[in-house]
């Protein structure tokens, strides 16, 4: 009996220190690598919300210019008719006054002087030259009114022609420039998602990394005894949504999960926060996965059945023992904080 304890403590520690071996040669990322690449998604998240305000004011100023030149054709269409009025009006003066200059050509002679000779009285006589006179004067007053009130609409014709010309040129160079712009939001979306994803795998790896060193040096798993904290009143859209956060914020090992699921819980018992699982996962500003979009995406695609089943425990009562008084949580290798660290995520009390 002796021999075999004493064979089974020189294994155990051969197993040990070969695991020892094993992770020194794993591939890892290490903190400054996830660090800039949190860095870089920051970066890239900055500069799409830039890009975006900026397409969102050149579409204003689009809206504003096709808004300007469709009050400007409706000027254009109205000078445009006035023109057209103006120039009805000039030929028909011009025709009136030919028809009269003719009839005085034919008949004038004989009935201006008939007109002259029927006078009364000298005074008579002269208001009939006068009026003969003004006559011939009005005609050529009136032809000359019409052709200057046709020559200022047709310069103010063309004047709104050319503003509307550089107002089409205008919303031509914001629409060009607004289509670079949606081309590069394309872009940095993609390159975001990139940065992102190697994020994502670089935290798991390292992670995975801690939780291996956690392991050896304690010569086992956790001590994360499960408690019964009370169940909840949740629909299944709840228990789905809270699979999904935890499945967001935590590796698939069970452990890993509930400790997410313990903090959520603890915020919807708690009155400091929203007493419902969507009113603290839709918490302004509380879970990086709600903003950046991966919430929504594990919610389509479906959370994976170990998530479904921790969700589903959690909401019926299972409590991490390790975190059962933790509200909040980081990733580990951001924070030098003092706390339960489960699955790379260290949990504490209070901020």
């Amino acid at each position: 009996m002796k021999i075999y304890k004493k064979r089974w403590s020189k294994s155990g520690i051969i197993l040990i220190s070969s695991l020892a071996i094993v992770l020194s040669v794993f591939p890892s990322f290490a903190d400054g690598d996830i660090s800039s690449l949190e860095g870089q998604s920051t970066a890239l998240q900055s500069e799409l919300e830039g890009i975006n305000k900026e397409i969102l004011a050149l579409s204003e100023e689009i809206s504003t210019a096709e808004m300007q030149i469709e009050i400007m054709n409706g000027e254009i269409e109205r000078t445009s008719d006035a023109l057209a009025e103006a120039e009805e009006n000039e030929n028909q003066q011009y025709e009136d006054m030919k028809a009269r200059i003719k009839y005085m050509y034919e008949h004038g002679n004989a009935t201006l002087l008939e007109m002259l000779f029927s006078a009364e009285n000298m005074t008579d006589f002269l208001n009939k030259a006068d009026f003969i006179e003004n006559l011939s004067e009005y005609d050529r007053a009136a032809l000359d009114n019409l052709k200057t009130i046709h020559e200022q609409i047709g310069e103010q014709k063309e004047t709104l022609e050319i503003q509307q010309d550089s107002l089409k040129e205008i919303q031509d160079s914001l629409t060009a420039r607004r289509n670079e712009l949606q081309a590069k939001a394309e872009e940095t979306s993609t390159n975001l998602a990139d940065v992102q994803a190697r994020l994502e795998q670089a935290k798991a790896e390292e992670a995975a990394r801690i939780a291996a060193q956690e392991t050896i040096s304690y010569g086992g798993g956790y001590n994360s005894s499960v408690i019964n904290g009370g169940a909840i009143n949740a629909t299944a859209d709840d228990i789905t949504l809270l699979a999904a956060i935890i499945q967001c914020e935590a590796h698939q090992e069970y452990n890993s999960l509930l400790a997410v699921a313990t903090v959520i819980m603890n915020r919807v018992e708690d009155p400091r926060f929203p007493n419902s699982v969507s009113g603290v996962i839709y918490a302004q500003g509380q879970f990086e996965p709600v903003w950046t979009g991966r919430l929504q995406n594990v919610i389509d695609s479906g959370p994976t059945a170990l998530s479904m089943q921790v969700a589903q425990d959690a909401i019926n009562g299972a409590r991490l023992a390790a975190v059962s008084d933790c509200y909040f949580f980081l990733y580990a290798g951001s924070t030098n904080r003092p706390g339960v660290n489960i699955g790379g995520n260290l949990f504490f009390p209070s901020w």
